[in-house]
């Protein structure tokens, strides 16, 4: 069982930063792939990063791709999303996943049907 943690939401400006965390528990990040998804109200959750176990290959949204980066501390068992120049539409509620030991292949890796084990969430609000 992997439980995840996420924080670091809040209401910034728009052009503004924020770095999401996802704390890891029960099994290590190192051996599993994960990524972020969010959920705006009244919209489906949809694919934002993901980062592969044991690969340097990371994957973005086309509408995040030039602005967010998501990194892995395995050391701390957490996952990362560094948000820059953000925009309105990018409010939403953002989640992490976690693959447990299945690995997911290149095709799915957008999927959120592909992902084990969600965290909570946590609240983005990008707002003037």
């Amino acid at each position: 069982q992997v439980q995840l943690v996420e924080s670091g939401g809040g209401l910034v400006q728009p052009g503004g930063s924020l770095r999401l965390s996802c704390a890891a528990s029960g099994r290590t990040l190192r051996s599993q792939d994960m990524a972020w998804f969010r959920q705006a109200p009244g919209k489906e959750r949809e694919f934002v990063a993901s980062s592969r176990r044991g690969e340097d290959t990371k994957f973005y949204a086309d509408s995040v791709k030039t602005r967010f980066i998501i990194s892995r501390d395995n050391a701390k068992n957490t996952l990362y999303l560094q948000m820059n120049t953000l925009k309105t539409e990018d409010t939403a509620v953002y989640y992490c996943a976690a693959s447990g030991l299945s690995r997911i292949i290149t095709s799915a890796v957008r999927e959120a049907r592909m992902y084990t084990y969600w965290g909570q969430g946590t609240q983005v609000t990008v707002s003037s």
